[in-house]
């Protein structure tokens, strides 16, 4: 199921690799989890207020001290050379040009340090995150979080909602496992622990816990972003613990199957949270009605990942950038047809359930 305009996505189905295009479409177990993500979008609408006098929609934001061209943000994915030989870098500078964050993964086929050098070649304030795996071993998180903090990111995504990895069906079945000859996960390359000129595997760990969390914000002075968070006791420790912000998750479908759809997930997150940090979504976003969607159930911005691999294989930087331009003059618009001057301006009860019963609250 798609709800996006075919042309991008169908353009990169045509060039990627039948095994790649698996990789980044794929999620986990009978990917449930992956298409409960749109079809819980689709299941909800938005009531526009009428004569508000608002004018035309800003639909700009602030996030964790950076202004933003939008409230869409681009949520980490693996890989990108995969799609593209430019990769990350073309990624960077489209996301950069568009005025918006790019949240960089520690799976890049690119280092950190070259993707933050390519958005600054763009726009000198581009806003760049690093994404982080906490490792079992300390020293490597250590490295990690330094190399983020010389590239110059500005804030660590922290993604927690993977003790283990998840058994992504296309992948077992494909037998991919590993990059092809040439491409690496970068940023893993001669870390602790590391041959010289070798890479480690990223590890995952269900031993790790709140008390590694903390010690992450010791090590640094950088603002923790706290992804895949599904439960609102996890959101009310998290700001107990002084996460900056959080990123209501299931990884793209891509971990546990049974888990609830991001949007449907969202509002007893933000009810936990209550005000006290800004809270993101990623998982299904397509259009500018589901950002509106989720912004009006209380989320501050949200995360695409899969339309940017789309654009990107379909058409490099220049596909990248048409996918966050869509997307931002579609904010902008249904905005605009809500009565809403601004984000802010949104509020829970213009969501109601589609179908016969209908009309009332999310």
């Amino acid at each position: 199921m798609t709800r996006t305009p075919a042309a991008p996505r169908e353009r990169a189905r045509a060039r990627l690799d039948p095994v790649h295009w698996d990789f980044y479409e794929g999620g986990a177990g009978r990917e449930t989890a992956l298409a409960e993500n749109e079809r819980a979008f689709a299941r909800l609408a938005l009531l526009p207020r009428v004569l508000t006098g608002a004018g035309a929609a800003d639909p700009a934001v602030t996030l964790l001290g950076t202004r933003a061209s939008m409230p869409v943000l681009v949520s980490p994915t693996a890989f990108h050379r995969l799609a593209h030989p430019d990769g990350e870098r073309a990624t960077a500078r489209a996301v950069a040009a568009a005025g918006t964050v790019l949240i960089t993964s520690m799976a890049s086929t690119t280092a950190v340090g070259e993707v933050t050098a390519a958005a600054r070649s763009v726009r000198q304030d581009a806003a760049v995150w690093f994404q982080l795996y906490l490792q079992p071993a300390a020293e490597v998180t250590a490295e990690l979080v330094r190399r983020a903090e010389r590239a110059g990111c500005q804030a660590l995504v922290v993604t927690a909602d993977s003790p283990v990895f998840g058994r992504r069906t296309r992948d077992e079945r494909n037998g991919f496992h590993d990059l092809p000859p040439g491409l690496a996960a970068e940023n893993m390359r001669d870390l602790p622990g590391a041959l010289p000129g070798r890479t480690l595997d990223i590890a995952m760990s269900p031993a790790l816990s709140w008390d590694d969390l903390g010690r992450l914000r010791d090590l640094t002075d950088l603002p923790v972003v706290l992804k895949g968070v599904l439960h609102p006791a996890d959101a009310r420790r998290a700001v107990a613990e002084g996460v900056s912000a959080l990123i209501v998750s299931n990884h793209g479908g891509r971990q546990l199957d049974a888990a609830p759809a991001t949007v449907e997930a969202l509002p007893r997150v933000v009810e936990a949270v209550g005000g006290r940090m800004p809270v993101l979504l990623d998982g299904g976003v397509r259009d500018g009605s589901d950002v509106v969607l989720a912004l009006a159930l209380g989320a501050t911005a949200v995360g695409i990942g899969r339309p940017v691999l789309w654009g990107l294989a379909a058409d490099g930087e220049a596909g990248v950038a048409q996918v966050l331009e869509r997307l931002r003059a579609e904010v902008a618009h249904v905005l605009t047809l809500c009565g809403a001057g601004g984000c802010a301006d949104l509020t829970p009860d213009q969501v109601v359930a589609r179908g016969p019963r209908g009309g009332g609250g999310c």
